[in-house]
């Protein structure tokens, strides 16, 4: 097989020095994301069909649940994600998803990973969890694309844009969408909108959608607007409803944050939480069976039937109480599809509240339902252009989209400001990340300040008198000076300068002119890290300690901007294909 190794590494060069190979490599990523999908389906549906009986993408659409036994699939999906973590053994590291491999790990991802979130979300989504498979299908599609990626050796920034792809293909698969995946890979995975990164990304997604159309898989949004024509006012009215939805969708986040943070705290459910959180969600069920699974057949249901307002309410707080219950009690699962039907549940509420007002205003139902899809969705997931483009080539309706979009950008900008998160970088910042986004910030966090410091800095016990440090930093020879104890722990900055003040006693404690004693720099403390500590403190210098106070180095504020400049810059170029 050694002929093979040269053929390998000539592929490699083409790659890097083709745009037309790499199109073709994502194309052939996103070939594989839509199969993996078309998979994914088969299997949640397939799990359902068993448990509940029930056909493709009707289990959430009974009317109601005439087996009540059949709920046991609850707990015994719980019961399910239990034994595949005790099958993990020792594996205790929480799985990597495409949004933080793109912004920490250069789009790096664990095959490992791939498959642990995979497998949990169709257990949860199987036994009837209100999560949708949406975490899945980006998981496999942007995991496949890395694994591609990382065998080709792929650059770093082309390795980020193949991940975006086959997430965004994942995406457009599902739905039979390929421009809503395409801008999925953009805003969620990439980050960013590129000129080199346009082409890649769309040939994943039309691949993507083709390849799981090809094999029997059938969009799982179909809905239609009413073609009204739309005016000023109808602008202004589903600019409210954007307000409102991203209002919800910051309430949803904090209520599943909060729960996730009480349900922690017992201890005494260990393991077992999910069990726990199945049998929670039986009585959910057994009132609106709307709650079960993502919701793809109570949308649709809904959107024929067209409730009241008063049912529509009901539905709408128990879907949000099982969605709350499913994630903090440990199914796995993401809020893609279960934010596009509460967002149509809230739409549907807002068309009926409206047109019984009396106010000589009449709101259609089915459009206000699609704008709620797209706020709502925008505030808990991000995309405003993802979700604006799905409605579009669900209803192919060009004058609501021009609604949609108003709607989907107030909700952004909305969510942002007294947020700051979507769903996915809001979990990932109360498990302790800095990312805010997909942005690639792992250069900065490679950058830390043990590869800043200088090792040459001078230091004199903090015990000795002024005249004692005189002697052993004269003048011009440093300009600051480390105290340290007997152990060598750091207890403080001394400017030179300040030592040599005509007016101090040769015999005064050197001491009492140290400055920075209670603060300094660890050598994991990235850069974004040191730069704040910088600028919170003005300082020109920083010593970086180690876990029990001894000093290991210093760093200048000079060098460090420097530094991580030059890093930005770096990461820039290569952003715009320029190295």
């Amino acid at each position: 097989m050694g002929w093979a190794r040269p053929r390998i590494i000539r592929s490699r060069q083409r790659l890097r020095q083709s745009e037309a190979a790499f199109i073709l490599l994502a194309a052939a990523a996103g070939g594989g994301a839509g199969l993996l999908t078309r998979v994914q389906q088969t299997l949640a549906h397939g799990l359902q069909e068993v448990l509940y009986g029930v056909t493709f993408n009707r289990l959430s659409a009974l009317g109601q649940i005439h087996h009540t036994w059949r709920l046991l699939a609850l707990p015994l999906g719980g019961l399910a994600l239990v034994l595949f973590t005790l099958a993990l053994g020792k594996r205790v590291r929480t799985p990597v998803d495409v949004v933080e491999a793109n912004a920490l790990h250069g789009g790096c991802i664990a095959p490992a990973d791939n498959i642990v979130i995979a497998v949990q979300t169709i257990l949860s989504n199987g036994a009837g969890a209100s999560v949708g498979l949406e975490a899945a299908y980006t998981q496999m599609g942007g995991g496949f694309a890395s694994m591609l990626g990382q065998w080709l050796k792929l650059r770093r920034n082309d390795l980020r844009t193949l991940v975006g792809a086959g997430a965004g293909a994942g995406i457009g698969a599902a739905f039979g969408a390929p421009l809503a995946g395409a801008f999925y890979a953009f805003e969620i995975v990439i980050g960013s909108y590129t000129p080199a990164a346009i082409a890649p990304v769309i040939a994943a997604a039309l691949t993507g959608v083709y390849t799981a159309k090809a094999l029997g898989g059938e969009p799982w949004l179909i809905a239609l607007s009413d073609d009204t024509a739309i005016t000023l006012t109808d602008y202004l009215l589903y600019a409210a409803l954007g307000l409102a939805c991203a209002l919800l969708g910051i309430v949803i986040m904090r209520l599943v944050t909060l729960a996730e943070s009480r349900v922690q705290r017992w201890a005494w459910l260990g393991r077992w939480k999910p069990v726990a959180g199945g049998v929670l969600l039986i009585p959910l069920a057994l009132a609106s069976p709307q709650t079960l699974s993502a919701g793809h057949g109570a949308l649709h249901l809904n959107l024929v039937l067209q409730p009241v307002v008063q049912v529509l309410l009901i539905i709408m707080g128990l879907k949000i109480a099982a969605s709350i219950i499913s994630l903090s009690f440990g199914f796995r699962g993401g809020l893609f599809f279960a934010s596009l039907f509460i967002g149509s549940l809230a739409g549907q509420i807002f068309a009926g509240l409206v047109n019984a007002a009396g106010i000589g205003l009449m709101v259609s139902p089915n459009d206000a339902a699609l704008v709620g899809m797209a706020a709502l969705s925008v505030s808990i997931v991000g995309g405003p252009m993802t979700l604006a483009l799905l409605m579009l080539e669900t209803t192919h309706d060009f004058a609501l989209m021009g609604v949609v979009l108003t709607a989907a950008l107030l909700s952004s900008a909305t969510t942002r400001e007294l947020f700051g998160y979507s769903f996915s970088t809001w979990r990932l910042h109360v498990r302790g990340s800095t990312i805010r986004g997909p942005r690639d910030i792992g250069w900065a966090a490679s950058l830390t300040a043990a590869r800043m410091m200088r090792r040459d800095w001078v230091q004199v016990p903090e015990s000795c008198p002024v005249d004692v440090f005189r002697a052993r930093v004269p003048l011009g020879s440093a300009s600051k000076a480390l105290l340290v104890d007997g152990e060598g722990r750091y207890r403080g900055i001394v400017p030179t300068a300040a030592a040599y003040a005509p007016d101090l006693a040769p015999d005064a404690p050197i001491a009492a002119l140290a400055g920075m004693t209670d603060v300094s720099l660890r050598p994991g403390d990235d850069a974004y890290t040191v730069i704040a500590m910088f600028d919170r403190l003005s300082a020109d210098e920083l010593a970086v300690v180690d876990e029990s106070g001894v000093v290991v180095g210093v760093v200048t504020e000079r060098h460090a901007r420097r530094r991580t400049l030059d890093e930005l810059e770096k990461s820039q170029r290569a952003l715009f294909g320029e190295v």
